[in-house]
């Protein structure tokens, strides 16, 4: 079986990891891929949103099956343009990824279908937002309406703070056409869980859950950022909780996707706050989260492939989805700088080493290969450290072990990854 990925992140190196496990898969390509992703797949220098440049390529190379990691590509419509030409390929179309690709669309999805989520209001005119915020209570939430690579929400503590984020999302359009419509949320206090699921259009099968870390600093600190770091399981995440999920949040946008004649294939991402009111969906992505993939495939006991061919065939219903009892942490290192202004091409040292350290895996994010073979950092985000553990406390001690043997200057990391598993 031949495999193509699309994307260049610590997520498809997860991806790649995890399809590799498939005895029956005999080549991986992943465009454009990363250094890390190199050591598993063969990657080929086709941009994420060259849908054609990609399809033809999958047409000549006989591949089974392309598995899209990204956003902007589902969001842009890939999926569509593959399966026009035959190709099996996993990921919601282009109707089903807005349910990621507009915040404004997912709100009022999740309104007119009675799906618990914070109050709203949707603005196109800057004047009629800030109109509306003289008024507002604090704190409140503004989200550029489409894709910000996870950094397009801004929590705003009083009205000043508001004013000057409608100037960032909506005026001076920071965040580019994604900041034309902006959303603006009651702010929702408690715990934030992350559930992943697989859906094949009618079924449903929700994955381990787990937390991100967005702050770029300790105690929640600083900006927001792609992902410092996540754990899994949650223990908020309780069968209560999850229950309530099943029943109100989880089948529920799989059945109003479908009313709308946007059926879903692909993966679900529901971030949730777990509200003295119960728990409340903060979002919907449409694809595996990034660092949330990293501490949730490695607990995985399904062949992935499967999986994912049960998605696009519809026959889900009979995949019994199995998660290993061990708990993962992941920390991810960064650049000196990041999310802001930082420097590239930095060897990294302390690698190979961890190869043979058991439970432990490192998903390459941002890296690139130096003319003599050294990896060398590439992005904000350069690595994700991922360790198994009996439990959340053991797998967290893992991780940063692990990630103390990794070094290149101006290693930046969160030293609190999991620091809530303390609290539970």
């Amino acid at each position: 079986m031949k495999i193509l990925i699309v994307g260049s992140g610590g997520r498809e190196h997860a991806l790649a990891w995890k399809i590799a496990q498939n005895e029956k898969v005999e080549k991986i390509w992943c465009a454009p891929g990363n250094a890390g992703i190199g050591e598993i797949a063969e990657c080929v220098p086709i941009g994420a949103m060259e849908f054609d440049a990609l399809a033809d390529f999958a047409e000549k190379n006989g591949v089974d099956l392309t598995v899209v990691g990204m956003d902007d590509p589902l969001v842009g419509g890939i999926v569509d343009v593959f399966e026009a030409k035959g190709l099996r390929v996993f990921g919601p179309r282009k109707n089903a990824a807005i349910i990621e690709g507009s915040k404004a669309f997912s709100k009022e999805l999740m309104k007119k279908y009675n799906i618990p989520t914070a109050g709203y209001e949707t603005f196109t005119d800057a004047d009629a937002a800030l109109k509306y915020l003289e008024t507002s209570e604090y704190p409140i939430v503004l989200k550029a309406d489409g894709l910000a690579l996870g950094k397009g929400v801004l929590i705003c503590k009083d009205h000043d703070e508001a004013v000057a984020g409608v100037k960032e999302i909506m005026q001076d359009k920071k965040f580019g056409a994604a900041g034309n419509t902006m959303v603006v949320e009651e702010f929702l206090t408690g715990r934030e869980v992350s559930v992943l699921s697989f859906v094949d259009g009618k079924t449903i099968k929700t994955m381990a859950s787990a937390q991100d870390h967005k702050r770029a600093l300790d105690n929640d600190e600083g900006l927001n950022t792609g992902g410092m770091g996540t754990f899994s399981p949650s223990p908020f995440y309780t069968k209560e909780v999850e229950d309530f999920c099943n029943q109100y949040v989880f089948q529920p946008t799989v059945d109003a996707m479908r009313a709308e004649g946007r059926e879903f294939k692909g993966i679900i991402f529901f971030g949730l706050m777990l509200t003295e009111k119960g728990p409340r969906v903060l979002e919907y992505n449409a694809r595996f989260g990034d660092p949330e993939a990293q501490v949730v495939l490695p607990r995985m006991k399904n062949d992935i492939v499967e999986v994912m061919e049960a998605c696009v065939d519809g026959t889900l219903d009979q995949i019994d989805l199995e998660f290993s009892d061990e708990a993962c942490v992941c920390v991810v290192l960064a650049s000196g700088g990041y999310p802001v202004a930082y420097k590239k091409g930095y060897e990294i040292s302390g690698l190979e080493e961890l190869k043979k350290e058991p439970g432990v895996v490192v998903f390459h994010a941002g890296t690139k290969l130096s003319e003599t073979g050294a990896f060398l950092t590439n992005g904000g985000r350069v690595l994700g450290v991922s360790a198994l553990g009996e439990d959340l406390k053991a797998a967290r001690a893992n991780a940063y072990a692990a990630a103390a043997k990794i070094d290149f200057q101006d290693k930046h990391f969160r030293h609190d990854i999991g620091k809530a598993i303390d609290e539970a």
